[in-house]
């Protein structure tokens, strides 16, 4: 066995079975033992977001809604394009409902996370917010437990270079270039290299003023990148709106009756990779987005998580929904090309926009939707990378890592990097065990303040 093929083994094994069901186990722990906050806060965390209960006297860096912007742009990414045609493809239409159920129960996970990373956050002299799983494992666990703290920052350190980085970097050269030479095939490592060091520039323009800066430019470019690849989305559903209804009865069939086609089976097949693509999508339970969330201004700890558990409800529910319906209703799963073999993922959602929109059009909406969506993520990634560094070595260390980050966009952006990425998407997934070992033993001191926040709230 090779280097590379050993390093996919064990890739595979760490985002097996035991990790989803401790990530989905998990959210569904704590949304039964806070009460389904999922539903009696979602009307409370909009209000939060819409900023009625903003304080600029309040200690932290970024708005609310600039700390969703924030951690939205690590999360929308080609998760919501190319990770939910892997999910169809490999598990059918029922995919998309197990991506659902992930979802409503990954809320609960990310009210949590984000809830102890405000609680338990340092805000240091200059004003600068330090927040997230390593501080809340620290301090909510003890010092003895410092070191499962370590651990969580190396493996974020580890995972955005490459997950938060190189293969966004990579996203962005392969749809440049299919957009260049009109998709078919043809590449140039001039072009490749041209175009890692123009986003290199643009990454490093936004980060080096730290996440002020990125909360600022995120808020502006979620919603128009949304806006943008879901607006295709919608116009394709309107065009085709009496195939809806049989989309929505594909997906709840094959929810629960696995076809003799979907490889695996129900379990093996169809919830696995609609459990599997959902967690890539919103990342629920990895601990990434109670970094950004850390740094809202705040001194309510429960705002912040009602205001973050919104985020894969935007992710998972809207836009993957979006694209998971445009994908079933146009049967571009079931496209077979010349060679008798099904499209690739990596294609998928472009020939169903293609296939809806009845224009080549469609590809290219989707080609720079992929573009919009890996540029946020390497923006927002740097900051969690940039957090775990300063946890790890000091405020010493966050220029270089900034710097050493956007080297590895050009190096991205160049090479062919399946065995780096193997590598740092299990690091990703060892992110999310001592992060789900912190919220499954602080849950009492969540109950505690959402306790106390809802009922002051009420009495008001």
């Amino acid at each position: 066995m090779s280097i590379a093929e050993l390093i996919s083994t064990i890739d595979g094994f760490i985002w097996g079975v035991p990790l989803m069901v401790l990530l989905v186990g998990t959210g569904l722990y704590l949304t039964i033992r806070l009460g389904v906050v999922q539903l009696r806060g979602f009307a409370h965390g909009i209000r939060v977001l819409k900023g009625d209960y903003d304080n600029e006297k309040d200690e932290g860096e970024i708005t609310h809604f600039q700390a969703l912007s924030a951690a939205l742009s690590a999360t929308i990414g080609t998760g919501n394009i190319v990770g939910v045609a892997a999910a169809i493809l490999m598990g059918g239409p029922g995919a998309a409902f197990w991506m659902w159920i992930t979802a409503l129960v990954g809320m609960a996970t990310k009210f949590t996370s984000c809830t102890l990373a405000v609680h338990f956050r340092r805000i240091d002299e200059t004003g600068e917010a330090h927040g997230g799983p390593m501080h809340y494992i620290e301090q909510g666990l003890g010092q003895k437990w410092k070191w499962l703290a370590v651990l969580f920052a190396v493996f974020t350190v580890l995972a955005s270079f490459g997950i938060g980085n190189m293969f966004q970097a990579n996203n962005v050269a392969v749809s440049l270039n299919g957009l260049i030479y009109s998709g078919n095939g043809d590449s140039n490592v001039w072009v490749n290299a041209a175009i890692g060091i123009i986003f290199a520039i643009l990454v490093g323009a936004v980060i080096l003023g730290g996440i002020k800066s990125i909360g600022k430019f995120a808020s502006k470019i979620v919603p128009f990148m949304c806006l943008f690849y879901v607006g295709g989305g919608l116009v394709i559903l309107f065009k085709n709106i009496t195939a809806i209804p049989d989309a929505f009865q594909s997906i709840f069939y094959g929810a629960f009756h696995a076809p003799e086609a979907v490889t695996g089976g129900l379990l093996g097949g169809v919830i696995r990779a609609g459990v599997a693509r959902g967690l890539f999508s919103n990342e629920a339970g990895l601990g990434s987005a109670a970094m950004a969330h850390g740094a809202a201004r705040t001194k309510e700890p429960v705002r912040e998580g009602l205001v973050a558990m919104l985020g894969p409800f935007i992710d998972t529910i809207v836009i993957c929904s979006i694209t998971a319906l445009v994908i079933v209703l146009t049967r571009a799963h079931e496209v077979t090309l010349e060679s008798g073999e099904k499209i690739a993922k990596g294609l998928l959602t472009g020939e169903a926009f293609k296939i809806g929109l009845g224009s080549a059009w469609g590809a290219d909406l989707v080609a720079i939707g992929i573009v919009f969506f890996s540029f946020s993520t390497l923006i927002s990634w740097s900051y969690y990378g940039d957090r775990a560094a300063d946890y790890l070595f000091g405020k010493k260390a966050v220029r270089p890592y900034r710097c050493i980050y956007l080297l590895f966009i050009v190096l991205g952006s160049m090479i062919k990097i399946d065995m780096v990425i193997d590598f740092c998407d299990g690091m990703n997934g060892l992110m999310a065990i001592p992060n789900l070992i912190a919220l499954i033993a602080l849950t009492p001191i969540v109950i505690t303040l959402m306790r106390d926040y809802f009922r002051r709230m009420k009495a008001r």
